[in-house]
């Protein structure tokens, strides 16, 4: 229940947030910098006076929208990839599962920087980044399923009918594969979020102005030991709600719809 709330909970501000709040994330004003906390300025003012909280809620829906297009991604072209892996035969089912393997062997984050840096540093390129590299584990993940689906007798007695590939799939082999995509979704939606974070630490994800929470923690880093914490706390802050939410939101849907305990962890 409380991390539904708190997901809950930074979903609404992050959305409902700037009907309230209309100050302008990047506006500058020289006249504010470094302000603390007050009434004007909830989470206080970096150092070019832009609002903080304004900011925060901005990069909150940024986080949010590409994880959702993480997710929808990766999971519509890793899932079809799996599932066209596990049903067919060599050489083609071999040499999907060499392709799969092979971006497994990248690190999750290594792979989003290469694209980042392929395509120009930014959010589309780190959105790509992390799309690619989430494919392979939803395929991955749907082709052992796929695998044990097909050996179940209403499939091959299926097969022996003379039911075709689609209507296989369509019919005995998708609708089984829901609960394990949806474990697998509700993980990759939080470490998409992370990923994206550690892209604008690093540089390759929002480029300056747009707002995000990585990037704000890294500008926030150079204040932080003379006394202007708020900068990059507050975006830390809530990095660190959203993603533990939905990690735990991801393990209670395993522990739900996997007690067999088979679902492997992007």
């Amino acid at each position: 229940m409380v991390a539904s709330g708190a997901l809950l909970a930074v979903v609404l501000l992050a959305a409902l947030g700037p009907l309230f709040w209309t100050v302008s994330p990047n506006q500058v004003n020289l006249a504010e910098t470094l302000q603390p906390m007050s009434s004007a300025h909830p989470m206080g003012t970096d150092d070019l006076g832009r609002d903080v909280f304004a900011r925060f809620l901005e990069g909150a829906r940024l986080s949010l929208m590409v994880g959702a297009v993480v997710v929808l991604a990766g999971a519509t072209i890793g899932g079809a990839l799996g599932v066209v892996a596990g049903m067919s035969r060599q050489p083609v089912s071999g040499f999907l599962g060499w392709v799969i393997n092979t971006l497994l062997s990248f690190p999750t984050l290594m792979l989003a920087m290469a694209v980042s840096v392929a395509l120009g540093a930014g959010v589309f390129a780190g959105a790509a980044g992390l799309v690619l590299a989430a494919i392979p584990w939803y395929a991955r993940v749907l082709r052992s399923e796929v695998l044990r689906i097909m050996s179940r007798p209403s499939v091959e007695a299926a097969v022996v009918a003379g039911a075709g590939s689609i209507r296989i799939a369509r019919r005995n082999v998708i609708p089984h594969l829901m609960p394990t995509l949806l474990i697998q979704a509700a993980s990759n939606f939080g470490a998409a979020i992370l990923t994206l974070a550690a892209l604008g630490f690093v540089g390759l994800g929002a480029q300056p102005p747009q707002a995000e929470w990585g990037s704000m923690i890294t500008g926030g880093l150079q204040y932080a030991l003379s006394g202007q914490w708020w900068i990059g706390v507050f975006p830390g802050l809530g990095l660190i709600v959203l993603v533990t939410a939905t990690t735990v939101l991801a393990d209670r849907a395993r522990d739900i719809l996997d007690p067999r305990g088979s679902y492997v962890r992007s």
